[in-house]
């Protein structure tokens, strides 16, 4: 047996999970018997997007786990990150101007 451990950060809580499991799990299988999915039963463990070590996993169905490792399981973003800057941006800029014209 490996030891790995699972993490999940919901907007209201975070849990980390250590487990056992077989050498030659892969990381969707882990996230199936780790039990996840009784506390979070929101998470579709089939589809959500996972990474080890803050490493994206592209294909997690095929992706064996080592001992020791770190799966994360991340959480669709609310905004993107690139609109929130250029939102940001043109604020800062709409109060510089603000500022001069008095």
């Amino acid at each position: 047996m490996i030891t790995v451990e699972l993490v999940y950060a919901a907007v209201d809580r975070q849990v980390l999970l250590t487990f056992y499991v077989q050498p030659g799990t892969t990381v969707r299988a882990a996230l199936a018997l780790s039990g996840i999915g009784a506390v979070f039963p929101e998470l579709d463990l089939q589809h959500c997007p996972v990474g080890i070590f803050g490493k994206s996993v592209p294909h997690p169905e095929i992706r064996l786990l080592k001992e020791g490792e770190r799966i994360e399981i991340y959480r669709p973003l609310l905004a993107d990150p690139k609109e929130v800057r250029r939102l940001r941006a043109a604020k800062a800029i709409q109060a510089k101007k603000g500022e001069s014209t008095i």
